[in-house]
């Protein structure tokens, strides 16, 4: 049987197109987010997504923040911020799905949820996300983490970390919250020092570096116990060298 000349083509259904739309727009999306991360790898980003937001809102204080390099951060700085938040950050993926499944287990078992959030997430977080608990938000971050951790080495993520995290009102990374709070480099804390620094992390909108609470007191000898605990310096030589 001759096929008709004039016999239209099929037509494609809208839905299977808009799906195809949908689906390249995704992957574009991803890739897009891959370069980034991957650029921040060897390049140091110029802001983050919370400093941004402290600078479109009214906040009082003037945003202050200098970038530094990790050989010119004092080694006691990233060890404070390990022990005090995440103590596996060394062997984890990014995520630690260990700490997730025992914070689950702990809130069946009628104790409050807590957060399991790893260094990488954290830095995730800061760099490209919002501040909240919506579950939207954990899974972005979470698949942010696990991309970090792929594309950067551990060092690089210590690095940016503690060049972006907020140490009080308006002052963001080590180098302005050491010179703020004790008015030396970041190089200089001492192991105090950065005790100090890192017991604030949680929240320091709330916690405060220069009037200690009981409660923040109570932290940063919690803190320098775990550094001690966890063999000091030496706990942290090997990402100097890579992962």
């Amino acid at each position: 049987m001759k096929r008709s000349p004039h016999r239209k083509p099929a037509r494609r259904s809208p839905v299977r197109a808009f799906l195809r739309v949908v689906f390249w727009s995704a992957i574009t999306a991803v890739a897009s987010v891959l370069m980034v991360i991957l650029l921040f790898r060897f390049v140091n980003p110029p802001t983050s997504a919370f400093m941004l937001g402290y600078q479109m809102s009214d906040g009082a204080a003037p945003l202050q923040q200098e970038w530094v390099p990790i050989s010119e951060i004092s080694q006691w700085m990233p060890l404070a911020v390990v022990a005090s938040e995440d103590q596996r950050f060394p062997h984890h993926l990014g995520v630690d799905f260990e700490a997730i499944r025992k914070a689950v287990s702990e809130y069946r078992a009628g104790e409050g949820l807590r957060g399991a959030s790893t260094i990488t997430q954290q830095t995730a977080k800061n760099l490209f996300l919002w501040n909240g608990r919506s579950f939207v938000r954990k899974g972005l971050e979470a698949g942010l983490a696990l991309a970090m951790d792929a594309l950067w080495t551990k060092q690089r993520i210590l690095e940016v970390y503690l060049n972006i995290a907020e140490f009080g009102p308006g002052i963001y990374g080590v180098q302005a919250a050491s010179q703020a709070y004790f008015g030396v480099p970041a190089g200089l804390l001492s192991r105090g020092q950065a005790a100090q620094l890192a017991a604030v992390l949680p929240n320091p909108n709330v916690l405060s570096v220069r009037s200690p609470t009981p409660y923040v007191q109570e932290r940063v000898a919690w803190i320098q116990g775990q550094m001690a605990q966890l063999s000091g310096l030496k706990y942290l030589e090997k990402l100097s060298s890579g992962r």
